[in-house]
């Protein structure tokens, strides 16, 4: 594939038409949408994960789909963002098992609605707050059936951000642990809140508020991070090496570590 300046927002639109759109056929011979069901379900929190076909993008449009496995990471963050726009108009029910996250969002959004009651300044809370943290599902692609897997030593940097399919002899793997995907902290002199997305294993946690108050007053207000607050996804590491014959064939083996969300 030629590498070619895509439009975003142009995809963003194409994202959409397809998700709402995209019909299979019934066993009984009707035609039924593939995704709209689906997510309804994310709306209404019945289902937490969004598994997208490229085979299925690659039958209405193929350069979208070869956009896709070119530069994964972005179209997941597209797909993602075309997802959580689509959910409030598909919930049709009240959410019955809220967890902690969920209480905390509705509290600070409540509490923004009431401080901005009689005025034109309140905001939409997709923009007061990162998207990582009001998205509450995760969202895959799975590669298209023809698609040929690499070897452990072919994955090369060149990779970083495709979607690619490896073959391998998993010889470890970690126990499932939280990691931190959005930290958000508390300033011990103004109050004001701050939220730091976190898109790594490891981080450098925020010491000084940025907030306007604390900039303006140079109170040199202190962060401290609020786990009630943060958003944590699962999170499990896996080590692959190559498969016996190959090891056997060029007598040097080589391993991979992998990190992924659950």
């Amino acid at each position: 594939m030629q590498n070619t300046v895509r439009d975003y927002q142009v995809d963003k639109n194409k994202i959409k038409d397809f998700l709402n759109e995209f019909e299979i056929d019934t066993a009984d011979g009707y035609k039924a949408s593939k995704y709209v069901k689906q997510l309804r379900n994310l709306a209404n929190r019945e289902q937490t994960t969004l598994v997208i076909d490229i085979d299925d993008i690659a039958t209405i449009d193929p350069e979208l789909a070869d956009a896709i496995i070119e530069n994964c990471r972005r179209y997941t963050q597209l797909f993602s963002q075309v997802v959580q726009e689509m959910l409030p108009e598909l919930k049709d029910k009240e959410i019955q098992n809220k967890d902690v996250l969920d209480v905390y969002i509705e509290h600070r959004t409540l509490m923004e609605q009431r401080m901005h009651h009689n005025s034109d300044e309140a905001r939409d809370p997709m923009n007061r707050y990162p998207e990582e943290l009001m998205k509450r599902f995760e969202l895959y692609f799975r590669v298209p059936q023809t698609q040929k897997f690499l070897s452990v030593r072919q994955v090369k940097a060149n990779h970083i951000g495709k979607l690619i399919s490896v073959k391998g002899v998993v010889t470890r793997t970690t126990e499932v642990k939280p990691m931190i995907s959005v930290g958000t902290y508390t300033c011990d002199i103004c109050g004001a809140e701050t939220y730091q997305p976190i898109t790594s294993p490891t981080f450098m946690p925020l010491v000084m508020c940025p907030s306007q108050d604390c900039v303006t007053n140079k109170s040199g207000g202190r962060l401290s991070l609020q786990t009630r607050g943060s958003k944590f996804i699962k999170f499990q590491e896996v080590k692959i090496q190559e498969q016996v014959n190959l090891i056997q064939r060029i007598k040097q083996e080589k391993e991979r570590d992998c990190f992924h969300s659950i």
